[in-house]
């Protein structure tokens, strides 16, 4: 019997569906009975990682400990399990192929003609065990990309058929996801879909342990009967997965469903202790009955796209209920801000977070909202570009030089206060070579940064290629912009803040990729507090005498 258990998870009729939903949560529940759990995604694009992919692609690029660029569904892995993911837990055909091409060129084949089967399904299934060789987990989830008939899925179905038969049959479970549609004018659930994309899986080789249903209305016993019929599973494996109202209600509706029960009976593992979600139901709670409400503006350049800030938009729910606070986020395009009439686009917010990005489309805007947040005392969040963004206002507005900007966005500025990082200046290739992952950063006590955190020395996700210009630091100092918290190593500025402002805080790493359903990232928790009280100071209603 292997030491460790394989689930792969598969999906089916359309994109979107939820497999890193259902991937988290599933896995969320196997660790409440005490097992050891990862997630990992195997993405079907030729890209090495979605590093250099537009958000409109892709969505958000999730940034790991170890710098690896990947699937956004990593951060759902994370804030369901609150622990950290790798490299190793994203794969693409992109790097399938490249370390296949690597080892012919360096002459691993012997002279063998290199092929689809068995050299590329080989290294797939050499990826889904690296991470079960290591002896830290019980049980490896993983979530094949895209859908079951794309061309470009193939050789991964293929390398979880031949997979199969590599290992005993209790030590793996398939689940398939699928869309159980429901059509208004006949007034019925069809399942015709999912017996076509079972029955594609199948041709291929695989047969569903497991289905995992997605509708918007119940499935009656008749319905949960005929797809067991035609797709040759157990009735007791048809779970339903009926549209929930916050993705965190996912787990327990899975639990109510018996998913993991029906995993663990395949895989047969016996429980190690009573499921402990009792801090999960407690997150719910005070979720779903807040006791203030806040609206906060997103400034971004993808907000037509709110994939594209994933990570920080879960991260105002985390913080959200920490604080028993409904967090309305108002997404603004930052285009919309470029000029000062626009800006009453902001007024009635209780908070304003400028978003990272590249490039210097909507840069206006975004230095425009910055201006409105510092000029009117409005709680003020900058992250990456948001926090360069303020630095760059500060520069024009208030030292006075008007020609400030980043060199990323005028390579001709005379006062370039936000510069390319030095061991970034010989860079030529995109893909991988920006400051990625986890680096130090050094507090100083007594500021607000200081306050949050509680501590002097933390550690924080990056990615990103310009910083703060060190030779304007006296100057920003002076002025009342002050540098708050530091690389040890470099001198970089990792965070600035106002002296003279209620909650004005920028900082150049990503706390987004931080946080958790069971942790909170600090920064955002404050910021909504910072938020809290902003609203009830301007909802004041002074006493005429």
């Amino acid at each position: 019997m292997a030491s460790t258990k394989y689930i792969f998870v598969t999906g089916g009729v359309t994109s979107s569906l939820g497999k890193g939903i259902i991937s988290a949560s599933l896995a969320k529940l196997l660790q409440a009975r005490g097992f050891s759990v990862t997630i990992q995604k195997f993405d079907p694009y030729l890209n090495v990682d979605p590093g250099t992919l537009n958000p409109y692609e892709h969505g958000e690029c999730f940034v790991t400990d170890d710098g690896a660029e990947t699937d956004l569904d990593l951060g759902h892995y994370e804030r369901f399990l609150n622990i950290p993911t790798s490299q190793n837990n994203n794969v693409t055909t992109g790097r399938i192929y490249h370390n296949v091409i690597s080892r012919e060129r360096a002459g691993d084949f012997l002279g063998k003609t290199v092929q689809i089967i068995p050299h590329i399904t080989d290294e797939i299934k050499r990826n889904f065990c690296l991470m079960g060789e290591t002896g830290k987990y019980d049980i490896i989830i993983t979530e094949i990309g895209g859908c079951v008939g794309d061309i470009e899925s193939l050789p991964f179905i293929e390398a979880v058929r031949q997979f199969r038969w590599d290992v005993e049959p209790e030590d793996t479970c398939v689940i398939h996801l699928t869309l159980v549609p429901y059509l208004r004018s006949a007034g019925e659930l069809k399942t015709k879909p999912t017996q076509h994309s079972v029955r594609s899986l199948s041709e291929a080789g695989v047969q569903p342990d497991i289905l995992v249903c997605r509708t918007e209305h119940p499935l009656p016993l008749d319905i949960r009967k005929k797809m067991a019929l035609f797709c040759n599973v157990h009735i007791n494996s048809v779970i339903e997965s009926i549209d929930a109202e916050t993705i965190y209600d996912v787990p327990l509706l899975m639990r109510k469903e018996k998913l993991d029960e029906r995993v663990m009976s395949k895989l047969r593992l016996e429980s190690r202790q009573e499921p402990d979600i009792d801090s999960w139901k407690d997150f719910l709670g005070r979720l779903k009955n807040p006791t203030e409400e806040v609206t906060i503006g997103l400034i971004g350049k993808y907000t037509e796209l709110r994939d594209s800030y994933k990570s920080i938009a879960e991260s105002f729910v985390h913080a959200g209920a920490q604080n028993e606070c409904k967090v309305n986020i108002r997404w603004i395009q930052s285009e919309k801000l470029q000029d000062l009439e626009s800006l009453s686009l902001l007024e009635d917010l209780d908070g304003i977070l400028v978003a990272p990005g590249f490039g210097e489309r909507g840069i206006q805007g975004k230095i425009n909202a910055v201006r409105y947040a510092r000029e009117n005392k409005v709680p003020f969040f900058g992250i990456c570009l948001g926090m360069q963004c303020a630095v760059v206002e500060f520069a024009q507005n208030v030292l006075g030089l008007k020609d400030a900007a980043s060199r990323e966005m005028d390579p001709n500025t005379p006062h370039p206060v936000i510069d390319l990082m030095e061991d970034q200046k010989k860079v030529t290739q995109m893909g991988g070579t920006m400051r990625l992952g986890t680096y130090p950063c050094e507090l100083k006590e007594g500021s607000k940064a200081y306050d949050v955190y509680g501590k002097k020395l933390i550690s924080e996700r990056h990615r990103h290629r310009y910083e703060f210009n060190n030779q304007y630091l006296d100057q920003f100092e002076a002025a009342g912009m002050l540098p708050v918290g530091i690389n040890p190593e470099s001198g970089l500025v990792e965070i600035i803040e106002l002296a003279d402002h209620p909650w004005f805080l920028g900082a150049q790493y990503h706390p987004e990729l931080k946080s958790t359903v069971l942790n909170p990232h600090p920064l955002f928790a404050r910021f909504v507090h910072a938020a809290i009280q902003h609203t009830k100071h301007k909802n004041v209603v002074p006493v005429r005498s």
